[in-house]
């Protein structure tokens, strides 16, 4: 009996192409991955960002994390090895939009550097950019939003990232959004600027 299903599987391309689906929409496929602290930011300017491009043309598409764990990740919890899992397969489903032409919006926490460095590993060049939303603890912390740092602080969360569990911030982020000082259509401007620069999408 074959204990390997794997060796049974195949993956099957068809006859369009990435640059078929790409020219049809005008645009080329990418994920952007949003990261940083609960609170920082990152959902409202992802969101933001798919009304603009929405707006002007681009078929764009958020994957949210919380939207995400009500249904394709529910099995998993916040332990390190969930965490990292919530992620791998969050990619697998940026890489198949991405791969269909869209600009992927992926707004997770992700705290750690090999995960999200496992992410570009599984795109092609070019498909993966970085967006570190910077935001100080005590800045999310006043914010929180879920009130998830409250119920930390009381020990009813025990691995909080930036409480009881580690973010490890990018070190080389291909855009960086200061999630203080500037407004959300201030770094919504700074997403576009970028993608219009960088020939991801063009002027409409």
């Amino acid at each position: 009996m074959d204990q390997d299903p794997k060796r049974n599987i195949k993956w099957h391309t068809g006859s369009v192409s990435r640059e078929d689906r790409q020219r049809v929409l005008g645009q080329r496929g990418a994920t952007l991955w949003f990261t940083g602290l609960s609170g920082s930011g990152k959902s409202t300017i992802a969101h933001a960002v798919e009304q603009a491009l929405t707006e002007r043309g681009n078929a764009t598409y958020v994957l949210d994390g919380d939207n995400v764990r009500h249904g394709l990740n529910g099995d998993l919890g916040f332990s390190e090895a969930d965490r990292r899992e919530n992620v791998r397969r969050v990619s697998e489903v940026a890489r198949l939009f991405t791969d269909a032409g869209l600009l992927v919006l992926c707004a997770f926490i992700s705290p750690y550097r090999a995960s999200r460095a496992s992410v570009r590993e599984r795109l092609a060049d070019g498909e993966f950019i970085e967006v570190y939303v910077r935001a100080s603890l005590e800045a999310c912390e006043a914010r929180d939003p879920k009130g998830l740092y409250k119920k930390a602080r009381r020990g009813e969360i025990a691995d909080m990232t930036g409480i009881g569990a580690p973010y490890e911030a990018p070190e080389n982020p291909e855009l960086l959004l200061d999630a203080e000082a500037a407004t959300v259509e201030q770094n919504v401007a700074k997403v576009l600027g970028f993608l219009q620069e960088t020939g991801y999408i063009t002027l409409r």
